[in-house]
């Protein structure tokens, strides 16, 4: 058995020798408290718990082995601003109106706004029902300076992208300052904060980290953390070295480039040596058997994968890969929700809000208008059977697709291109069955299910295929 640093060893030893005189509160008294750790472009397939053999994750590799991992969970977009608005309102992007990541211009100077305050979103209804709301890490949801969506804690990063997690501009009590370190490692100490300061009653920590990220210039600087040591010259079997897909637009300074591989590694360690930092405090306060953790990512991630590196607005024309879409999603609450389960329905991020909510017994505050397309799997996690039905749907900009038990389609408005895929013969989407004889039946029925689905919930204001506009600026016309 492999000997793993003391850091890694952080959440196993506090979680096994926490006294037995850590302070017991009143919990059945209170609602769960809620954790949701959302990271920052990261692939499903990174995670150990999801297959990796090379990256080492065990803290969030226990978090599922201690809860429910959902293998098939998909972005309803692949990149972080309209991703992070479905999260927190249940909506599509032609609903909320953000197709794409958001100006610099919105997020902070005269120009700033919140981009979803339009909407009643998951951090106002908790506010509403008696939580202490907090955000710890990225927002990239406009006017970053101001506490926004039922948050009173509330520390952020100025801007969307990374460019570094070393010597940033970071935002607390509503003023800019640098903070030297790694802005990992502070987004969980603020995370900490806010569950001390707020443990003797019900809260809702929002643990945005803005790693891995995984993208840019700084995929050709070496990695600082703690992990760099151990990943330097390491050979990855995870990263698959393939010719660059023609369709690759941006990140082609670091394709195939080990540099690149060992900072993505690195960075997806720091980001689990957080989760096992906030698990242990969790257990050091007694807290562990009412809260519920959520892990998950904003969007997926390719490494490699068919010669592609990113998400989908780093091809031309914009992407909807599987591993652009596929996320890591995790429940964990001792004795609520059973553990070492794992489940293949097909879930979307849009489905976040209304689970979470009826898992909290607060159904009945899930906003109706506009009508969310998300739905309740809250039974699978109290180990219950549900009927489901296997289908999702994803967009960004002129790109639309619809996810099946067995079938990928995509299409682009106006004229293509267009994607068919069987995806239990072909799961890595090697050959484009679109137009091929013997196809047409499945191609008419996704398409129309595809066109009906937006039909239903699309906001004429916000669906840009016929006419609306965006809150973002468009990469495409």
């Amino acid at each position: 058995m492999r000997k793993l640093p003391l850091k890694f060893l952080t959440f196993f030893t506090m979680a096994s020798t926490v006294s037995s005189q850590a302070p017991v509160l009143a919990q059945k008294e209170r609602p769960p408290n809620v954790v949701f750790i959302l990271t920052d472009n990261q692939g499903a397939w990174s995670l150990g718990c999801y297959g990796n053999p090379d990256i080492r994750t065990p803290n969030i590799d226990r978090l599922a082995s201690e809860g429910i991992r959902l293998t098939r969970a998909m972005s309803s977009n692949p990149v972080s601003s309209p991703t992070r608005a479905t999260f927190l309102t249940g909506l599509i992007p032609s609903q909320h109106g953000v197709h794409c990541y958001i100006d610099n211009k919105n997020m902070i100077g005269p120009e700033a706004y919140n981009m979803i305050d339009e909407f009643t979103s998951l951090g106002e209804v908790l506010r509403d029902a008696g939580y202490v709301c907090g955000l710890s890490g990225k927002w990239h949801l406009g006017d970053h300076l101001n506490p926004h969506e039922g948050f009173s804690f509330w520390a952020t990063k100025p801007g969307g992208h990374t460019t570094e997690f070393y010597d940033q501009d970071v935002i607390e009590d509503g003023k800019l300052r640098k903070e030297a370190g790694y802005t990992t490692d502070l987004w969980t100490r603020k995370g900490i904060q806010f569950i001390q300061e707020n443990k003797e009653r019900p809260f809702f920590l929002f643990l945005a980290y803005n790693g891995p990220y995984s993208l840019g210039e700084l995929m050709l600087n070496v990695a600082r953390n703690r992990h760099a040591e151990y990943y330097k010259d390491k050979h990855f079997t995870c990263f698959p070295v393939d010719a660059m897909h023609p369709w690759q637009q941006g990140n082609k300074p670091f394709h195939n480039k080990q540099v690149a591989m060992e900072r993505l590694a690195a960075e997806t360690s720091g980001v689990d040596d957080g989760v096992g930092e906030i698990m242990s405090e969790i257990k050091r306060l007694g807290l562990d058997e009412n809260t519920i953790v959520i892990y998950a990512a904003d969007q997926g991630l390719m490494g490699g994968q068919n010669g592609m590196w990113g998400m989908g607005d780093h091809f031309r024309p914009i992407g909807a890969h599987e591993l652009m879409m596929n996320i890591p999603f995790i429940f964990r609450q001792p004795g609520k929700i059973s553990a070492g389960v794992s489940s293949d329905i097909l879930v979307s991020n849009y489905d976040f809000m209304p689970t979470l909510l009826n898992y909290l017994n607060l159904q009945d505050k899930m906003p109706q208008k506009p009508n969310s397309p998300g739905r309740d799997f809250s039974p699978l996690l109290r180990g219950k059977k549900i009927e489901w039905e296997n289908e999702v749907f994803y967009e960004m900009e002129n790109t639309r697709a619809i996810r099946t038990d067995g079938w990928k389609y995509v299409a682009r408005f106006p004229n293509g291109p267009f994607e068919l895929y069987n995806m239990k013969l072909d799961p890595q989407e090697r050959f484009n069955m679109y137009g091929q004889p013997g196809t047409e039946g499945k191609l008419a029925e996704l398409s129309l299910n595809l066109n009906n689905f937006f039909e239903k919930y699309a906001d004429p204001k916000y669906n840009i295929w016929k006419g609306g506009r965006s809150k973002a600026k468009l990469l495409t016309k």
